[in-house]
C-alpha cells in the first residue's frame, strides 16, 4: 500500500525550520504540543489556521476534510519524503524529526539535557528508567 505524497505548503506559509506546526488560538492540545516542542529546543515554525486560510486549507488535504489540529508537517532533505501528523505527541515529532532531518534535532545547548538525553536515548531505541519508573514502550 502507497501513502499519497504530503503536499508542499502552500507559498508564502512556513520558514526554513524542518518542522511546521498548524494551530489555532484556544485549543489545548495545539498548546500542549507548542509547549513540549519548544521544551525540547526544536526550531519549528507555526502558524495560525484562523489567520490564514491557505493553512486552513492544507490541513483539510492531509485531516481527511477537517480542520483538526495541531497538524504537523516535518520535511527532510527530501521534500517528496516529508509527513504529515495529525494531533501527535512531542515525541511522534521528534521522532520524526529524526527520520527526516537528523542534523535538526535539538542539541544539549538547545534544551535541558536531561530531557534532552531521554529523548536521545529513545529516539535511538535504548530504554531508560525515569523517575524511577520504567520509561514508556
Amino acid at each position: 500500500m502507497t501513502e499519497d505524497p504530503v503536499p508542499p505548503l502552500p507559498e508564502g506559509l512556513g520558514g526554513d525550520a524542518a518542522v511546521t506546526v498548524m494551530w489555532r488560538p484556544g485549543c489545548p492540545f495545539c498548546a500542549l504540543l507548542l509547549r513540549r516542542l519548544e521544551h525540547t529546543g526544536l526550531a519549528f515554525d507555526r502558524i495560525d489556521i484562523w489567520e490564514e486560510p491557505a493553512a486552513a486549507a492544507w490541513v483539510r488535504t492531509v485531516a481527511d476534510g477537517n480542520e483538526t489540529v495541531p497538524t504537523v508537517r516535518i520535511v527532510g532533505a527530501d521534500p517528496d519524503a516529508a509527513v504529515a501528523l495529525v494531533n501527535p505527541s512531542a515525541t511522534a515529532v521528534l521522532e520524526q524529526v529524526a527520520r527526516l532531518a537528523p542534523e535538526r534535532l535539538p542539541s544539549a545547548q538547545d534544551a535541558p539535557p536531561r530531557l534532552i538525553g531521554r529523548l536521545a536515548d529513545r529516539l535511538r531505541g535504548r530504554r531508560g528508567r525515569a523517575h524511577g519508573r520504567a520509561a514508556p514502550q
